[in-house]
């Protein structure tokens, strides 16, 4: 593997380790959406993990991350039409999509 992708999967893995660590120990969507700090770093660890997944397309376009293009999507959404996410979408991606990231990209890095 290129140490360039080698170097973007551990940038996705610490940005969904440091979204995981900023949420509480009970993960209560409603204590979530209250805490506007919390939001936003979760926020701008998605728009990394976005950046990291476009420019590793660019270079291997077939990695086996499955909703490659959909994070890339999620990460311009974010940045772009920062009025339209909503923390019910957020707390989707953290509750639902992250955990299979972060064993795919665990799995590429080994």
């Amino acid at each position: 593997m290129e140490l360039e992708i080698r170097k973007w999967l551990q940038d996705i893995e610490l940005s969904i380790d440091e979204i995981y660590e900023f949420l509480p120990d009970k993960k209560d969507f409603f204590v979530f959406q209250k805490d506007l700090k919390t939001k936003k770093a979760i926020e701008r660890n998605i728009e990394i993990i976005g950046e990291a997944i476009n420019r590793i397309l660019i270079v291997k376009p077939d990695i086996a991350i499955t909703a490659s293009r959909k994070i890339v999507d999620t990460r311009n959404r974010i940045i772009h039409g920062y009025d339209s996410v909503s923390a019910d979408v957020i707390w989707l991606i953290i509750i639902r999509h992250l955990p299979v990231l972060k064993e795919e990209v665990h799995k590429l890095l080994q």
